[in-house]
């Protein structure tokens, strides 16, 4: 114990409880020591006997020095390679002020919107900038990436066909070649054949659900669509368009031009490439599929007290609620980066953003006008940034040369075809430079350039209609006014910075300083996804690192970084799986067995994959029930395809028939997929090999501590066994698999790249042993809840031993009867005491499930359990009749400043009971920045952008 308590390790920093505190936490839950718990915890027929096999632990200045040396061996080229990524500069206001802060990246998903208010608000700007500039009514708070928006405006158009003879989808061939791979991807497990040509010349017939065009094009070309658009409508054909959001500040919008859905990417709006990610995706779309839309929507509702307040509508959770009905199996976005597009929007304003996309194309007119002076042939007709040169094989030979040799990156289409894209990273030097490299590759004297102010849009394609009028977007744009603006948003939101975030199944714990550092140094943000590989070799080495170790904490022998997002891994896995028996000849295993306590992306991830799931039931004690389970291997034998578990189980026990469940599947022909959302308490006791599953996914932004950032980045990779290895996705633009591999499930080859060296400072910094503590202290931390809160509460399951995993459930049910209090009740109520509710009603309605994580201190954990102790005894004094079953301070939770300092005051108990229930709080208090929200209201009026200011009036 001595050495993880030693002050120069990161270790000592990451584990919340003290040497001292360890040992009376020992005491109160009644063991020895802490290898005792593990032992009552941890099946014995699971644990490995060796340590893992990883580099010594280095510390903080030790891992920051290292990786900003990886850095440096990157090369920061000039990046004019376009393909749906550009330079992009981010505002230091917003770097400093939301990106860097930890107010804003360690917040949770706003499923308590009381507590959620400001992010809420700056996710509602996204949405307004986001239908403003696409001039579509409804668009929600982001996706995780172009190529995989696109997708899911796919399967949104399948998923709305009744024809069952409508089975294709056309692309024209000049998308994003990265998003055709994905859709590659998600159409043929969907039964959906893609169709690949020129828009131009296809004529559409009543089999295709829909279609999807490029604006621009991916060789810069801008097309008008408008007769394509209204051939497809006239054959019940939906089109999606896939958008550059900054050009739309000069281009006529999707929406203007019939357009039922538009997709695309916000990194321009100030949000690095980071070889890949993360960034934000958009999807907007028009009225009549609001209800259907993937990922979330926020939208303006009321609070209890009639004041305006924001939530997440309508679907929420849909993935949860339809499990295998479900419409897509999003779970995640990329709030933070979302935020920070909002941001921008807010901090430029319209007039900014319009004279960023003006500055971007004059300079491109610029340097075309200079290009045809030396004679080189310019394709494009009309274009925004991005030109198409034909030259010669042997110029485009030498001016790669000479390219490379100033640190250049051109775009390479063709032996004879070069593009160049600029951004608004890109100055007039380098406008001159791009013309100098091709004077000297054609042996003529430089030209100098000059300021074009030709028109190369025309009258048609050109935006004539208004756009970010609402005030948000003109009333912050010094700097002053904007770090005030993102400081009273981020004081109405909970965040680690106040206090514990106890979620079960989330994993909220500490994002360190020492691994966030590196995400902003310009040698990882500022490479593009597919710059030569002699460019990236620190990402190179991060990335391979990174992958050897996953592979040897997991027990596994391959690893795709791919996959941005838990339920994108789930996915892969399964395709992945899905691919092994096609390979085998065996393309009839379309099986999945799936617990009824699997997290509901696991259903819907099982059917976007192409199977069909069956539920196994689960015992009185939360575990699998084996007989059901055997009975159905044995019934679906012949075409099992695998059994998704999630271990420690969704209840949050470690199940001691495990590996007896894991042989049933194989000794039935199927494979054993395992859900890592909990993988946090296996890292250095057991792994997914020794349990005997097949492929497992993992979530960084959980086990390995990348930020939630209000909902998003979030990172799924997969881990495979030997014979699953050549499976792994492969990429249409730089090749990471075999022939083999299935179609890319991300855009970029490594999915959310930059955040990557997150988990890498992680696993570095902790090294095998400080891995090992940091899964025996979040068990440790769990059973000392456990033990404090089992005396007021009902734990609803246990292990053979009675302990719990890493997370506990508390039954909350009978209280409905008792004391008319339901669970969110429960949840509203720790608002009042600070602290952001546990995860309730999943896996099981009427519960809370609680996860402390290694990173909470005892004084912490005393304070949680303190506040839940005396919510027992409010709840008590219901039950007595102490307290009216309607008036009272749980059934009127939270309590706001407003109501609390109101001249008026109704209720049965006194202002302080409501508002200061703790001596922590009347120190530290936290006050919601709305009462409770009305979610039926907010459904029923579905507002998703900002309104007009008089609806605040």
């Amino acid at each position: 114990m001595s050495d993880i308590h030693h002050s120069s390790t990161f270790l000592h920093r990451h584990i919340g409880p003290s040497q001292s505190e360890t040992k009376e936490m020992l005491e109160a839950i009644g063991v020895s020591s802490l290898t005792h718990l593990i032992e009552e915890t941890l099946p014995e027929q699971i644990k490995i006997a060796h340590n893992l096999t990883l580099d010594d632990p280095l510390t903080e200045q030790e891992f920051n020095e290292y990786v900003t040396g990886l850095a440096q061996k990157n090369k920061v080229a000039k990046s004019y390679m376009g393909m749906g990524y550009s330079p992009a500069i981010t505002p230091a206001v917003i770097q400093r002020n939301i990106l860097e802060n930890p107010g804003w990246y360690t917040q949770y998903t706003p499923y308590q919107a009381e507590i959620s208010q400001g992010r809420l608000e700056a996710l509602l700007n996204f949405q307004t900038m986001v239908s403003d500039l696409t001039a579509m009514p409804v668009a929600n708070a982001s996706l995780l990436d172009e190529a995989t928006a696109a997708a899911e405006a796919m399967l949104m158009f399948a998923h709305g066909a009744t024809d069952p003879k409508k089975t294709k989808f056309f692309v024209d061939n000049n998308v994003l070649p990265q998003t055709i791979d994905v859709l590659f991807n998600r159409a043929e497990p969907s039964g959906i054949t893609l169709v690949i040509d020129d828009f131009a010349n296809t004529v559409l017939d009543e089999a295709f659900i829909g279609a999807l065009v490029q604006y621009p094009n991916a060789n810069g070309e801008i097309f008008e669509y408008e007769n394509f658009i209204s051939s497809a409508h006239a054959k019940n054909i939906k089109v999606a368009v896939a958008a550059d959001l900054l050009s739309l500040a000069l281009l006529k919008a999707p929406g203007e031009f019939g357009a039922d859905v538009a997709v695309g990417s916000t990194q321009r709006f100030g949000i690095p490439m980071g070889f890949g990610g993360p960034s934000a995706a958009y999807f907007a779309a028009k009225e009549e599929f609001k209800r259907i839309i993937p990922g979330r929507i926020i939208g303006v509702s009321v609070d209890a007290d009639g004041n305006p307040a924001l939530r997440m509508a309508l679907q929420t959770r849909e993935q949860h609620i339809r499990r295998e009905k479900a419409t897509s199996n999003i779970c995640t976005s990329q709030v933070l980066l979302a935020v920070m597009a909002g941001m921008y929007g807010v901090y430029h304003g319209s007039e900014g953003i319009k004279n960023i996309a003006e500055r971007i194309h004059s300079s491109t007119s610029s340097l075309e006008t200079v290009l045809r002076k030396l004679g080189i042939k310019q394709l494009n007709s009309k274009y925004f940034d991005t030109l198409l040169l034909e030259v010669k094989e042997n110029i485009a030979a030498k001016v790669k040369l000479r390219a490379e040799q100033k640190l250049v990156n051109f775009r390479y289409i063709s032996a004879t075809q070069i593009g160049i894209s600029l951004s608004e990273a890109t100055k007039d030097s380098d406008v001159q430079e791009i013309a100098d490299i091709f004077s000297e590759a054609l042996g003529k004297q430089n030209i100098q350039i000059e300021k074009s102010d030709s028109d190369t849009l025309g009258a048609s394609l050109k935006r004539t209609s208004s756009f970010l009028t609402h005030p948000v977007f003109n009333s912050y744009h010094s700097e002053t006014e904007l770090m005030r603006y993102a400081k009273r948003l981020e004081n109405k939101d909970i965040s680690l910075t106040y206090g514990m975030i106890p979620l079960g199944s989330c994993t909220m714990k500490l994002n360190a300083a020492s691994e966030m550092l590196a995400i902003t140094n310009p040698g990882f943000a500022n490479i593009h996804p597919f710059a030569p590989k002699w460019q990236t070799e620190g990402y190179q080495l991060v990335i391979s690192a990174l992958e050897k170790s996953l592979a040897t904490i997991t027990g596994f022998d391959g690893v795709s970084l791919q996959p941005n997002s838990g339920a994108q891994g789930e996915y892969t896995g399964l395709m992945v799986i899905r691919q092994y028996f096609i390979d085998k000849k065996e393309s009839h295993r379309n099986i999945a067995l799936i617990p009824s306590s699997a997290h509901g992306t696991n259903p819907a991830s099982a059917v976007m994959a192409g199977m069909k799931v069956v539920v196994v039931a689960c015992d009185e004690k939360g575990n699998v029930d084996v007989d059901d389970l055997k009975r159905k291997a044995e019934e679906h034998k012949n075409n099992l395809a695998a059994l998704m578990v999630t271990y420690p189980s969704t209840h949050g026990v470690f199940e001691v028939r495990i590996k007896e469940i894991c042989e049933i599947i194989h000794t039935n022909g199927g494979q054993v997929y395992m859900d890592g959302a909990n993988m946090n308490a296996q890292v250095g006791l057991t792994s997914p090999k020794t349990i005997g599953a097949d492929v497992c996914h993992l979530n960084l932004h959980k086990t390995f501590a990348i930020p939630h950032g209000g909902g998003g980045p979030g990172v799924g990779p997969i881990c495979v066994a030997k014979h699953l290895v050549s499976y792994l996705p492969n990429h249409a633009i730089v090749p990471v698999s075999g022939e083999k591999g299935i179609h890319a499930v991300s855009a970029s080859p490594y999915g959310s790249a930059n955040v990557l060296l997150i988990s890498f400072g992680y696993i570095k910094m902790l090294g095998a042993a400080g891995l090992k503590a940091s899964t025996e202290y979040a068990i440790l931390n769990a059973n000392y809840i456990a033990s404090k809160l089992k005396p007021y509460y009902k734990i609803l399951y246990t292990g053979e031993q009675g302990r719990v995993a890493h997370e506990m459930i508390f039954d909350m049910r009978d209280f409905k009867r008792t004391a008319n209090v339901e669970v969110e009740d429960v949840a509203k109520r720790l608002m009042d005491y600070g602290f952001h509710a546990p995860t309730i009603s999943f896996p099981v309605h009427g519960t809370v499930m609680i996860e402390p994580t290694e990173s909470e201190s005892k004084k912490e954990l005393d304070r949680f359990c303190e506040a839940m102790i005396l919510i027992r005894k409010e709840i008590e004094a219901i039950e007595n009749g102490e307290a009216g079953k309607e008036d009272n301070v749980i059934k009127n939770a939270p309590h706001t400043m407003h109501a609390v300092a109101s001249s008026e005051w109704k209720h049965t108990y006194s202002r302080e009971e409501a508002a200061f229930p703790s001596e922590w709080v009347k120190k530290f208090k936290f006050w919601p920045a709305s009462a409770k929200v009305n979610n039926a209201y907010g459904d029923r009026n579905l507002v998703c952008s900002c309104p007009p200011l008089e609806a605040y009036k």
